[in-house]
């Protein structure tokens, strides 16, 4: 196993080396489908889309007082923590955002200073939300992302709205959908990790629980006793813990910033941990690729690390 574990490590060393680059590159306006397949998709890596969506009428309509009148009065599902981070490991479990439903115009009047109160909101419901609760949106974007659609020869499976607060944060984590992440105003700051940085990532399975505001206005943590544990990534990319996870040392994560109009391709699998500025709107487009080679490609490199590793590394 100790062969098994220098292969990996050298592995992720050499895809830095070959072919990855040491920063998100930027390409202008809508990309031909079949190259942004062969350039892109196919090696799995990640690049940020300049004016791929300026006839976007949400790029300028979006604003406090459009929302307002478009659906200010709509109920809508939100995020609520006491910290701005949802999903993620605090105190050895794994806790999740209380749910919490509100009026559009109530979630705008605490984003823009109007009403105080405890907790940290984030409209984050990765559900195809836009679809779902906010219609009247639709007509402000379009339906997919033309090219990449014609590139994978399909319609995106969800299409999520996203809205929160600067202390919203999302934990380091992957998904298994081609992505792409579209701001509409305000800057979204990522950090992002190949699939072949696995080795270094270190998982554990912990407790699940939920957050519940009390009347006090107080954050309590609820175990949720039933349920099975759950595998999530305890580091926090912002402040690593090299002494208990010092593999992560070996990581080369990339940064980069995306503002309003620009788009992020973000590949299956890609590790990625999320800030924002306060008051940010994006859309993104999820394609599922559970299909694809690649995707059973890196699935089978994470089961190798964890059998290398076991359930913390």
């Amino acid at each position: 196993m100790d062969a098994v574990k220098e292969r990996l490590a050298q592995f992720s060393l050499e895809a830095h080396d070959l072919y990855l680059s040491q920063s998100v590159p930027y390409i202008d306006g809508p990309p031909d489908p079949l190259h942004f397949y062969r350039d892109w998709i196919a090696p799995n890596k990640p690049c940020i889309v300049r004016n791929g969506f300026n006839h976007w009428p949400a790029l300028s309509r979006w604003t406090p007082a459009y929302l307002r009148e478009k659906v200010g009065s709509k109920v809508i599902s939100v995020a609520v923590t006491p910290n701005g981070y949802a999903d993620a490991v605090r105190d050895g479990r794994f806790v999740t955002p209380e749910e919490r439903r509100m009026s559009f115009s109530s979630v705008l009047d605490i984003i823009q200073g109007k009403v105080k109160r405890h907790g940290v909101l984030y409209v984050q419901k990765q559900c195809s939300n836009l679809l779902e609760e906010l219609p009247e949106l639709t007509d402000d974007v379009d339906a997919h992302v033309v090219w990449m659609s014609v590139a994978l020869g399909k319609k995106p499976d969800a299409v999520n709205f996203w809205l929160g607060e600067a202390n919203a944060i999302t934990s380091l984590h992957k998904d298994p959908y081609e992505n792409v992440y579209c701001v509409v105003s305000g800057q979204k700051d990522f950090i992002l990790l190949p699939p072949t940085d696995r080795p270094f990532i270190p998982y554990g399975l912990y407790q699940p629980a939920v957050y519940r505001q009390k009347e006090d206005g107080d954050f309590e943590v609820v175990d949720q006793k039933n349920s099975q544990k759950v595998p999530w990534i305890p580091l926090d990319p912002l402040d690593p813990d090299f002494e208990n996870y010092p593999m992560y040392r070996q990581a080369r994560p990339l940064h980069c910033s995306v503002k309003a109009g620009e788009m992020l391709y973000l590949p299956s699998l890609w590790f990625h941990h999320v800030r924002q500025s306060h008051g940010c709107i994006a859309v993104n487009f999820w394609y599922d690729m559970d299909f694809d080679i690649k995707y059973n490609y890196f699935t089978l490199l994470d089961d190798l690390t964890t059998l290398q590793h076991g359930t913390e590394n």
